[in-house]
């Protein structure tokens, strides 16, 4: 089996059988053990005391099989074995016959004396699943929450003190509660793959919390799991693990998974060896052939070379792993462009990896969700993704950040806004310029904030990041954020500016909430967590980062706002369309839209350019199958600091415009108020206002 081969070839030996059931297999007649190295001319399997990791108990040789596959079966790994390979190879390599390596196929790992030494574990994976399923929400219904395991529940007050910080504690009842009464669906989870923290971070007395840089794809991070499953063994990790899966489903929750595939811990040749480069450097990450030098396309010092069947097949089986072992609902994969670029490390969506993705009996019915970019040449492919992915929208964020935060900057200073509200409009239709008409708007991931970058709040009180505490001398993060501080920088105690921030925090979380597409909160937003001016806090596990759950009022209310905007986007299908509307014909599962301005005529072509005009009211209908009742809304959205009184359209066969909800209050009304068409409604400032369309 060769390397760097031609997309066909790719696609034929990614999924020949001679890759199957790489790893350790237990036997009724010992177990089996595989691994693949083309260019290592001998692997021996070495097993260890399980109290002295330094101490090797047994050495077997493994044979080459067909397909460059290293095999042996042996009665040396019963449940709970410590183990690694040694493989040795050519001269001027990077083969060392005396490095111990990790099994890239773990299911299990314990660690010795460094932060780089490791070894693989032999695991019991049984579990009882009892009668739970996964909980499927389909991609119209689903609301997206982005968050870190540890940092979600290490405060909760609700949460045993055991369990803070665990897969274990985000399993508990009272981050279940929280979940459900906030109304998401579907829980994204930071990079939960077994990951080390680089020297540099450790040297500095950091670590790397969010977890970007992954040592093993088959084995669940043990420092998340809670002291007495640690104590207990890998094996205990992983059920805890799958408890917390069990526990969340139980609930109606969805799980998805951010996936990092294109890259590993072992990062430049000078990095520590820990599995891969020991293995087959040559054929595991992508390098100039004749010098050796690695090609990085992910700014971390290595990329996973797909275009090789071994490494491609590696991450297809990690995803079956985690999609049917361990119930995983769905993946986010980071710098997914680096997983799609062939042999001559250009991307392409007919990546015979990304179509083995889509082909695959299990994965296919889970969520693909793709960071559509890496750093290498031509990275940045968001929308070229295929029917089936979802995409994170950077579009998106960008248009709404501008259009609530950068463009009112510039019209304090400039007395008038940079923009028009078209671009925004586009946005908040599900991004039609983006994606094609079979992919739809859901394909669009909806965010204006994620885990990497300012919060909510800092958004809206920063004007320049602060992330001296990173020690880069502040050179780190994104130096273009889009956000306004209203007034003053960071904290202050200003009445006005404090207000202007949370009504801001308002209008983009109902600009995410109220848009086409599939919206993705950042957990904590909700209540208006702050990290203090740090846009790029990946170093920092501490209450920098950590949810609090001891909330203001303002911060109070602040959720009981996006919670109201999930119920309602829940209740009116009309903004939530699958597909794009059709001019002429009858689209199932489209919203029919139309577009008035503030005096409630239809938006004329010059105004939707014009800076000075960024008042616009836009209507939804849904389109259902023929003769079912259809859902309407009007949403008034008004981007000018000035006041504003909206005249309120005449619409066809609606008689009034039932009041949901407005951005303007501080705490969502109980009781709303009935208007006809031709009313007026007076907004004071920038402002959103959703009415249903009766």
């Amino acid at each position: 089996m060769t390397t760097d081969v031609t997309a066909s070839g790719l696609r034929e030996a990614l999924l020949d059988t001679t890759l199957d059931n790489l790893g350790v297999t237990l036997g009724d007649h010992g177990t089996t053990v595989r691994v693949w190295s083309q260019r290592a001319t001998a692997i021996e399997l070495v097993t260890f005391n399980e109290a002295d990791l330094d101490w090797v108990t047994r050495t077997v040789p493994l044979t080459k099989r067909d397909g460059d596959v290293w095999e042996a079966t042996t009665d040396a790994l019963p449940v709970g074995t410590h183990y690694a390979f040694r493989a040795d190879g050519p001269e001027g390599t990077r083969f060392n016959k005396d490095q111990f390596l990790i099994d890239p196929y773990s299911r299990g790992l314990a660690q010795g004396h460094g932060y780089d030494d490791f070894r693989s574990v032999v695991v019991d994976t049984a579990f009882d699943w009892g009668t739970t399923t996964k909980p499927a929400i389909p991609l119209d219904e689903t609301i997206i929450y982005e968050g870190h395991l540890k940092g979600m529940s290490k405060r909760h007050p609700d949460v045993p003190a055991a369990l803070h910080g665990t897969y274990a504690g985000l399993g508990h009842p009272a981050m279940i509660e929280h979940f459900q009464t906030l109304g998401v669906t579907t829980i994204e989870l930071l990079p939960v793959h077994h990951f080390i923290s680089e020297p540099r971070l450790l040297q500095q007395g950091l670590a790397n919390y969010w977890g970007y840089n992954t040592l093993n794809f088959f084995t669940p991070h043990a420092p998340y799991a809670t002291i007495a499953a640690r104590r207990e063994g890998p094996s205990a990790v992983l059920r805890e693990f799958k408890e917390m899966v069990k526990a969340l489903h139980d609930a109606g929750l969805e799980v998805i998974l951010d996936v990092v595939y294109n890259h590993t811990s072992e990062e430049g040749p000078g990095g520590p060896t820990s599995s891969l480069r020991g293995l087959d450097d040559a054929s595991y990450y992508r390098q100039n052939p004749e010098t050796g030098d690695y090609i990085d396309t992910t700014g971390v010092g290595n990329t996973l070379n797909t275009a090789t069947p071994a490494a491609a097949r590696l991450v297809l089986d990690s995803l079956r792993y985690w999609a049917q072992d361990v119930q995983i609902d769905g993946f986010r994969f980071d710098l997914a462009t680096a997983l799609g670029r062939d042999e001559n490390h250009i991307f392409t969506a007919e990546h015979p990896l990304l179509q083995a993705i889509m082909n695959d009996p299990v994965l296919k019915t889970t969520k693909l969700i793709a960071e559509p970019w890496d750093v290498g040449i031509d990275g940045w492919k968001t929308g070229a993704f295929g029917d089936g992915w979802q995409e994170w929208n950077d579009r998106y964020r960008d248009r709404v950040r501008n259009f609530w935060l950068s463009d009112i900057d510039y019209a304090r200073r400039a007395s008038v806004a940079p923009a028009g509200i078209g671009g925004f409009a586009t946005r908040l239709a599900g991004s039609s310029k983006t994606f094609s008409p079979e992919r739809g708007p859901l394909a669009s991931i909806n965010f204006v904030t994620a885990h990497d970058g300012f919060t909510m709040r800092d958004l809206v009180s920063f004007s320049t990041k602060n992330n001296l505490d990173n020690g880069e001398h502040n050179r780190d993060g994104a130096d273009t954020n889009r956000s306004f501080n209203h007034g003053a920088e960071g904290i202050t105690d200003d009445p006005v500016i404090r207000a202007l921030r949370r009504k801001a925090m308002r209008n983009l979380l109902g600009t995410l909430l109220l848009s086409a597409g599939t919206p993705m909160i950042t957990a904590g937003d909700e209540t208006g967590r702050t990290q203090r001016g740090n846009n790029n806090a990946y170093c920092h596990d501490s209450e920098l980062t950590w949810l609090s759950w001891q909330l203001a009022q303002w911060q109070i209310d602040l959720r009981d706002h996006v919670a109201t905007l999930i119920r309602l986007r829940k209740a009116n299908a009309a903004l939530r369309p699958a597909r794009y509307d059709e001019l002429g014909r009858h689209v199932p599962g489209s919203s029919e839209m139309d577009w008035y301005d503030e005096h409630g005529e239809t938006m004329a072509g010059d105004r939707w350019r014009d800076p000075e005009h960024r008042t616009l009211q836009y209507f939804s209908a849904e389109t259902p199958a023929t003769g079912k009742p259809h859902n309407r809304i009007l949403l008034i959205v008004h981007g000018k600091e000035s006041p504003v009184e909206v005249t309120l359209p005449s619409v066809s066969g609606v008689t009034r415009f039932r009041s949901l909800w407005s951005s303007e209050e501080e705490a969502p009304l109980p009781a709303r108020s009935t208007f006809s068409a031709g009313d007026l409604v007076p907004l004071q400032g920038t402002a959103m206002h959703l009415f249903a369309a009766e």
